[in-house]
């Protein structure tokens, strides 16, 4: 009997920013149930833009430097990154597709995001996008 699959989730920028800041928030409790439940994918793009955004000055009212790298430490540990040999151009916000691009080319099954822009693509060649709240009620 095979192990089951875990599912492949791609995870929006400002939602792990969400949960850096205030771990207690329902986008907090999405990356929680993704990290627990599936692996977590990145690309060395969306990648530095987490480190770019958390290590901006006004961040320091909520961490400081030392727990964002710690936040950023722990997240690499349970990290899968994704190669991206093709652009996707899909998003009514060009920057957003880079989200897309990690999920199709590492077989996401969702992506979480409070993002309109991507959520108004839902489903995206068959990758749910969900707000978290929405993917806190998925089974």
């Amino acid at each position: 009997m095979r192990p089951e699959r875990r599912p492949r989730a791609v995870i929006d920028t400002n939602v792990l920013v969400s949960q850096a800041i205030r771990p207690s928030s329902i986008p907090a409790l999405a990356v929680e149930k993704a990290a627990s439940t599936a692996r977590l994918l990145f690309s060395a793009v969306t990648w530095a833009e987490l480190e770019e955004v958390l290590s901006r000055r006004k961040f320091d009212a909520y961490l400081d430097a030392s727990a964002r790298k710690n936040f950023l430490q722990d997240l690499r540990t349970i990290a899968i990154f994704i190669d991206i040999p093709a652009r996707i151009v899909a998003c009514r916000d060009p920057r957003d597709d880079k989200f897309l691009e990690v999920a199709v080319h590492g077989h996401a099954d969702l992506i979480v995001t409070g993002d309109e822009d991507l959520l108004a693509l839902h489903p995206f060649r068959g990758i749910a996008i969900l707000t978290p709240s929405d993917y806190l009620g998925r089974e």
